[in-house]
């Protein structure tokens, strides 16, 4: 495998999962009441939507093509998160461990990558992982301030 067909794989990997999470937390947006938690959500549709973007050209710079679309594994998770929140008498407390879970699922995959000796990242696209990285663990901090305040 060439070097760029290594990286290229791994930022489809993360686009896919972009993918999914803008889903995820579009839907999650849909089912909560509390503005302050649907703002918060809309803010996280937005990032995932940039992140997603940001990818999509470093990709391109590699010379290789962007995933479109996102996975199955997203959908179960989503279909999950609507059954979830129809059984649960706080369903926003219940979105919101659903954030966390897969904010840190996302922030272990970044590190991974960024940890990683055998992959020599360009700068470029280690300051985006790195950057994309800060933004999920705030995301991720942010849902448990949340969670514990709507508790």
């Amino acid at each position: 495998m060439k070097y760029s067909e290594k990286i290229s794989n791994r930022l489809n990997d993360l686009l896919t999962k972009t993918y999914d999470a803008e889903k995820v937390y579009k839907l999650a947006q849909d089912k909560v009441d509390n503005p302050t938690v649907k703002k918060f959500l809309a803010d996280k549709v937005l990032q995932r939507y940039n992140f997603g973007h940001e990818l999509k050209r470093e990709i391109q710079t590699y010379g290789e093509l962007p995933d479109k679309g996102g996975s199955t594994k997203g959908d179960l998770h989503r279909t999950w998160m609507n059954l979830s929140a129809s059984l649960s008498s706080n369903s926003t407390e219940r979105i919101l461990e659903e954030v966390e879970r897969g904010e840190k699922a996302s922030l272990e995959e970044y590190n991974e990558i960024l940890k990683d000796d055998n992959m020599e990242l360009a700068p470029t696209t280690q300051e985006i992982l790195i950057k994309h990285r800060n933004q999920i663990e705030s995301a991720l901090n942010n849902a448990r301030i949340y969670e514990k305040a709507i508790s």
